[in-house]
């Protein structure tokens, strides 16, 4: 390994690592923030080169492979820490290279309020894998769909919205139209059928075994205490965050989820806008979902200790506005019951000891 400056790395303090594909760019300041490391390595060398280093802070952004690196260099000694992207971002000095990308990590690394991304298990990186495989099948099977009715309508036949209604009337479609469906159009279709078959094969394959996780894993069995959260919610959020150890309370997990309103205030004026849509994606999708699953049952409202607040804000809000401030609130209950690992009671709004 070369250093840049070799004097007082007895004394490193913090290094930054810039995670490529093949090459790690390591750079590391000692206690007075001068710069003693500055190299390349190869990501074979990665035990090998950090072996040699006195044991620091470790700093890297989330991405992929960054929580293997820090579970590796956690077993060398070191303190890893995961750092998201958009807060090494205001580091960076001068253009972009992995150099400087690594010196601003390392920078935002010293920073002890900075939070940081915690880190993942393998069961849980096993568990979101299967929540992208399952999510990604899903947009393949939609576009499956689109692509059928979309040369159905190119022969002039539309079929009713929704998945279930062109399932049903295929078969019929194209016995009843045969006179005005060529015999390549009919082969192109049944193509697509197969396509979408298999599919939904997947697609239950997986939901499968998400589903026996779901109901082995006893942290996605208190957060499904939760109304209106599922299998698929709970254990996406668990391979999400865990027990939630990276948020002091619940409403920094909503801000994470990105359902808080994106602020823009100065000079004492508060002014709220429109949501951040932050953080995951995916878990905002299922969780705003969630929330128009239970509004479309009013009829139970009363059985929820939030069912006075949900019926007063439907008086007030648009529903799609109602759908998110409820799915808010469906985020802090879920962060509360995996935090203190209590089941939910719906008519308290505590959680409870036990399941």
């Amino acid at each position: 390994m070369t250093t840049k400056k070799v004097d007082g790395i007895e004394n490193l303090a913090v290094v930054g690592v810039d995670i490529g594909k093949d090459t790690f760019h390591l750079v590391g300041f000692d206690s007075d923030g001068n710069l003693v490391v500055r190299t390349k390595i190869k990501r074979q060398a990665l035990n090998q080169t950090f072996e040699r280093l006195p044991r620091c802070v470790v700093g890297m952004e989330a991405c992929l492979s960054a929580h293997f690196v820090s579970r590796t260099l956690r077993g060398l000694g070191f303190e890893p820490r995961i750092i998201p992207a958009i807060y090494v971002k205001p580091f960076i000095k001068g253009q972009k290279n992995d150099y400087n990308d690594a010196e601003a990590i390392a920078e935002s690394a010293m920073r002890p309020n900075l939070p940081t991304v915690s880190e993942k298990s393998q069961d849980q990186l096993d568990l979101q894998a299967l929540h992208r495989v399952r999510s990604r099948l899903v947009s393949r099977r939609t576009a499956v769909i689109n692509q059928i009715r979309a040369f159905l309508i190119e022969q002039g036949i539309t079929v009713r919205k929704g998945l279930r209604s062109l399932k049903n009337s295929f078969d019929a479609i194209l016995e009843q139209r045969k006179d005005e469906i060529s015999l390549r159009m009919r082969d192109i279709l049944l193509g697509l059928r197969g396509d979408w078959t298999w599919l939904d094969e997947r697609i239950d394959t997986v939901s499968t075994e998400i589903e026996s996780i779901s109901q082995s894993e006893e942290n996605c069995v208190r957060v499904m205490t939760i109304p209106g959260i599922g299998r698929m919610i709970s254990t996406a959020m668990v391979a999400a965050i865990g027990l939630g150890e990276a948020f002091d309370r619940g409403r920094d997990f909503a801000a994470w989820v990105g359902l808080v309103p994106r602020q823009y205030s100065t000079g004492g004026r508060t002014v709220l806008g429109r949501i951040t849509k932050r953080g995951s994606r995916y878990l905002r999708m299922l969780l705003v979902q969630a929330a128009k699953v239970i509004l479309m049952r009013p009829h139970n409202w009363s059985k929820f200790s939030f069912g006075e607040w949900l019926s007063l804000a439907a008086g007030r809000m648009h529903r799609n506005k109602l759908a998110v401030a409820l799915a808010n609130k469906l985020a802090r209950i879920a962060w509360s019951v995996l935090r203190h690992g209590k089941a939910f009671d719906a008519q308290t709004d505590e959680v409870m000891v036990g399941i």
